[in-house]
């Protein structure tokens, strides 16, 4: 395709989204205006090394406000959207699945409409190029067993109000490409770990209530399986995806990293007792406390990412031992940003 010279990411203050305007910030030349609601898990603070860049602009909307929609993407005049903008945590959506409706399936339809408006109208060459970039997620597929893995074709089974309010996007985004011809295409990845993630997730979760010297919670057995994706490397494979991907094509990105809960918990545990010792010589393990498994808790997930290895050229640069080693590192030393992001109204 076409040189993309400006880019609209919405979601861009969250944990995904800030690490995608980092690094168009800091490793191409593309130009970012990043449209974020600040939810209690969007945070600028994940952004103030790139705010000070002439690229960089920032817009506080809801995805849902059609209008104000319309008014940026005309204004912006943008070459790609990345959409990103998602409530995004299960339990969340057990105990309230309103808000997951509104944002990632209602939200998600407001964009699609204004974003197709604002395309039908360019001329030629930028029309051709434009893409529509939607990022989701492996949960939409369901469960596996103990072999096996998610591939595009894999059919949707989702089991939480989560992975169901983004399986829904997924169908809109599908239908807008081939209804109206947008150019959409979807990546559905596994699960992301790396700096900036808010705790209310698996590995910071754990890191910080090791550190607290807080009980470690783990569901049921600890025994379910996840497929690890180090977020920079995720965010790599976006702007693969939004500058050599088909119109109409499914990506998943998967981080080859299958390891079941105990063994992350497990893992951080370890790298703690080395970098942070304890004076009493015991381990952070002792920690560790098995709590009820939360309802419909999918057993396994796991990507083949052959797709996107083949045809864009995009495999994962971390493996899990060497990216939850920076990722311990990073909590260890941004204290601070933990302190700030959970003052709102969080606790741990």
């Amino acid at each position: 395709m076409g040189q993309i010279q400006k880019i609209i990411v919405t979601g861009g203050a969250g944990f995904i989204g800030s690490a995608l305007v980092r690094m168009i910030i800091n490793e191409t030349n593309h130009k970012v205006l990043n449209v974020d609601k600040l939810t209690y898990a969007g945070h600028l603070e994940s952004l103030e090394s790139v705010a000070d860049s002439d690229r960089y602009q920032f817009e506080q909307v809801d995805i849902c406000d059609g209008e104000i929609i319309n008014r940026i993407v005309n204004d912006y005049q943008p070459d790609a959207i990345m959409h990103l903008a998602a409530e995004s945590h299960v339990d969340r959506s057990i105990d309230g699945s309103a808000e997951f409706i509104k944002t990632n399936i209602n939200g998600t339809h407001a964009l699609l409409e204004e974003v197709k408006n604002y395309w039908q109208d360019l001329e030629d060459e930028r029309k051709d190029n434009f893409r529509f970039l939607h990022v989701s997620t492996d949960e939409v597929y369901g469960e596996l067993g103990k072999e096996g893995f998610f591939t595009e074709e894999t059919p949707y089974d989702p089991r939480s109000p989560y992975s169901s309010s983004k399986a829904s996007s997924d169908h809109l985004v599908r239908a807008w490409y081939h209804t109206y011809g947008l150019p959409t295409m979807i990546t559905n990845c596994s699960n992301n770990y790396g700096p900036y993630q808010f705790p209310e997730k698996l590995i910071p979760v754990v890191i910080l209530k090791a550190l607290q010297r807080n009980e470690i919670p783990v569901y049921g057995t600890g025994e379910n399986v996840r497929d690890w994706l180090y977020v920079d490397d995720h965010v790599r494979a976006l702007l693969k995806v939004v500058q050599e991907g088909l119109p109409g094509e499914t990506y998943n990105i998967g981080g080859h990293n299958e390891k079941q809960n105990i063994e992350v918990v497990h893992t951080i545990c370890s790298i703690l007792d080395e970098l942070v010792p304890k004076d009493s010589g015991e381990s952070y393990r002792r920690q560790i406390s098995f709590v009820t498994d939360r309802p419909g808790h999918d057993f396994r997930y796991a990507i083949d990412a052959s797709k996107i290895e083949r045809e864009l050229g995009w495999t994962p640069e971390e493996t899990f031992e060497s990216g939850i080693k920076k990722t311990i590192q990073w909590y260890l030393d941004n204290n601070d940003w933990c302190e700030t992001v959970m003052e709102n109204n969080f606790t741990l």
